[in-house]
């Protein structure tokens, strides 16, 4: 590995002269890199293709260039469909994030072809240097002269027009050779790209991008990490909103709204919440040419920007309790791999702001809310999930406790956060001055609590129960829960669509989300096959021959099970078969689930359970030392087994990533079994286990 000195030195042998040099913190993403250093415009995205005969491109683009996997490989001329090099450690010497044209001379075979973007012809460029610097200092120097280094180690270097890709060497066209019987040769069929093409147990993270896209659930977004929501995903949240906001406005608790920007002054105030959040932060520091004399916070949560409130509406035990919501947007950015509704840098959700006389009423209230955060899940989304308190290491920062639901993804073996609901104490109380007088009129700091519930439900729901065929959603929240799909033909098409308008109309009476499909520009197949992508609990087939038996086919899309149904009950059916689906759907994840929580006392079948992708039950002594080499020693020997990279190839570059394998605390669940007496801590087995927590590897 080459140095920083002996890289400038290698340089200068060669006559180049670095424009600038600029040192910065860790930039994993040129996004960040951009924000972090001064000549901006010149900054350069560098990726690392290969295809499966493992030859390899390294891309210098610019910042904003996206790629075209198929149309590149199409000009390369590549044998195979080009994906992201899984191990660019091995073919340049370059962690992902650190990747270079400058490290270069770590390729000994001169495999690497490197194409620099045409935008950059006789310009400058920036990128990082190679060696210790890692992704902590961005160069620039001509482009020219970054020609002229790659091509002293012997590697293929050339200007590149990447905006004219698929221009490359075609194929000769093969002619068609006639079949046996004479009649035309077989055409080739067109890879699928209305549906799901990829099996959920062996590339989950795709195949759950294949889900969400083509679907219709969302859109990808020019800046990274954000995603355009469409109706199909937005009409759940809003299931989602109509339940919660239903059920908080009951225990007396109103809904508000406060601005999006937060005074650094006012963030500042509590030390470990800002620290807890400061790599998240986003700030706002011009507006057109002019600077901001002080730096605005996008809210990454708002208890700082509530309080300052708080203080000034409470004075009194009248006052009390204070209990407001807000449904509104968050910004949270600083985390390395995107994953749509799961980690996204902006997200929607509901925060709840409390304040009490007395810690007994802040208590009783965070269990009520937990309680329906898990109803949210069970009773909605048909997601089971486990009540418990992270630990101190894992609770929001500044507050006393958190209570969390913790569901599972069993295609992936990871454990996933849900909601939680926290306990702030007495902390912003101190912080923000929020105290009022009491009934014996002595002043007394009030009790909080803040809890919130995020989009992050739709992505769980999606990876608990979508299949081979795309999603299956539960009948309480899907947009849509029965669609009817005619049969026409032209004989009786005014027979068959007049019938299917009347159980549009007596299922729509009936209060079930309904849907007629009578279009006529594709065929039934295709129709079933695309709301099975979508995921409409119950598909209605009526045809020419129901006519006559005067029947319909109900088609559940958990089971795929078909029934046959009198006219007369077309809505009762599918009324009881709605709830029964959702049943089916909450017992089948709460059974797979179950099947993969094992509960173990040793670090031998600790890690055997996590290695066979299970959340594991095992004993601690309840000390911080202990869950973080927990976590230290699991990451080391599940990185034994290979790193889990993750390639979503043309269904989201932008959220190619490394999975840690690391296995963290996800709760110490409410429900205890007894500890047998003498049990040792998994982590250190010298002392005394004093609970039973739930450990895996997360999102």
């Amino acid at each position: 590995m080459m140095s920083r000195g002996e890289l400038k030195s290698a340089l200068a042998k060669l006559g180049v002269t670095l424009k600038a040099e600029e040192d910065h913190e860790a930039a994993l993403t040129v996004d960040q890199q951009i924000a972090l250093v001064k000549n901006k415009d010149t900054v350069a995205k560098n990726i690392l293709f290969q295809d499966k005969n493992k030859a390899l491109w390294l891309c210098v683009v610019t910042a904003t260039r996206k790629i075209d996997s198929k149309a590149l490989k199409k000009t390369l001329g590549a044998k195979k469909d080009l994906r992201f090099c899984r191990d660019s450690k091995a073919a340049i010497g370059c962690d992902k994030g650190c990747l270079t044209p400058l490290a270069i001379h770590n390729d000994k075979e001169h495999k690497i072809v490197v194409l620099i973007d045409k935008k950059f012809e006789g310009k400058d460029i920036s990128v990082h240097p190679c060696g210790e610097a890692g992704n902590t200092a961005t160069w620039t120097l001509s482009t020219s002269d970054v020609l002229k280094y790659v091509e002293s180690y012997k590697n293929t270097v050339q200007i590149f027009d990447f905006d004219n890709l698929g221009g490359g060497k075609e194929e000769e066209k093969k002619k068609k050779k006639p079949n046996k019987q004479g009649g035309k040769g077989k055409k080739k069929q067109k890879k699928n790209k209305d549906g799901i093409n990829v099996k959920k147990e062996e590339q989950p993270f795709l195949w759950y991008a294949q889900c969400i896209y083509r679907s219709g659930m969302l859109e990808k977004y020019d800046v990274s990490g954000c995603y355009v929501l469409r109706p199909w995903a937005y009409n759940i949240w809003e299931c989602i909103q109509q339940y919660f906001d239903g059920k908080i406005k009951k225990l007396g608790i109103k809904n508000c709204y406060f601005p999006l920007f937060v005074p650094e002054r006012n963030l500042v105030k509590e030390k470990d919440h800002v620290e807890g959040f400061a790599p998240e932060v986003a700030w706002v520091t011009k507006y057109g040419d002019s600077e901001l004399k002080e730096p605005i916070a996008i809210r990454p949560t708002s208890e700082t920007v509530m309080y300052p409130y708080f203080s000034t509406w409470i004075r009194s035990h009248r006052d009390l309790p204070l209990r407001l919501n807000q449904w509104c947007n968050v910004v949270r950015w600083e985390f390395s791999y995107p994953t749509p509704f799961i980690r996204t840098r902006e997200f929607l959700w509901q925060e709840g702001h409390t304040a009490f006389a007395t810690q007994r009423e802040a208590e009783e209230e965070v269990l009520i809310i937990l309680g329906l955060y898990a109803s949210v899940y069970e009773d909605l989304l048909a997601v089971p999930v486990i009540r418990g308190k992270k630990t101190e290491k894992e609770k929001f920062a500044g507050g006393l406790y958190t209570t969390t639901v913790e569901a599972f993804i069993p295609a992936t073996g990871r454990g996933i956060q849900g909601a939680t609901s926290h306990c702030l104490g007495q902390n912003f109380a101190k912080m923000f001055n929020i105290r009022f007088e009491d009934k014996e009129g002595k002043k007394a700091l009030a009790w909080q609590n803040s809890w919130g519930l995020t989009t992050r439900t739709i992505g769980v729901m999606v990876l608990v129960h979508g299949d081979d065929k795309g999603l299956v959603l539960p009948p309480r929240v899907a947009p849509v829960q029965v669609v009817i799909v005619p049969s026409i033909y032209t004989d009786t098409k005014e027979a068959v669509l007049a019938k299917s308008e009347e159980f549009k109309k007596v299922l729509a009476d009936a209060g079930v989300r309904v849907l007629l499909d009578d279009s006529t520009n594709h065929n039934p197949g295709w129709k079933y096959n695309h709301y099975e992508l979508k995921g409409v609990p119950l598909r209605l087939n009526f045809g020419p021959k129901d006519l006559d038996k005067k029947t319909v086919e109900y088609v559940r899309r958990d089971t795929g099970k078909k029934m046959s149904i009198p006219w007369g009950d077309v809505a009762s059916t599918a009324k009881g078969l709605l709830e029964q689906i959702h049943t089916d759907m909450l017992n089948r994840a709460r059974a797979e689930r179950d099947s993969r929580l094992r509960k173990v006392t040793t670090w031998e079948d600790f890690m055997k359970a996590l290695k066979e992708n299970c959340m594991v039950l095992a004993p601690w002594c309840g000390k911080k030392a202990a869950e973080e080499k927990i976590k230290a020693r699991s990451k080391e020997e599940m990185e034994k087994l290979g790193k889990e990279v993750i390639d979503l190839g043309e269904d989201g570059t932008d959220e190619v990533c490394v999975m840690s394998g690391a296995a963290k605390t996800l709760c110490i669940p409410f429900k205890q079994d007894p500890m047998p007496k003498g049990t040792k801590c998994v982590g250190f087995p010298e002392e005394d286990a004093k609970m039973w927590v739930l450990f895996g590897r997360s999102y």
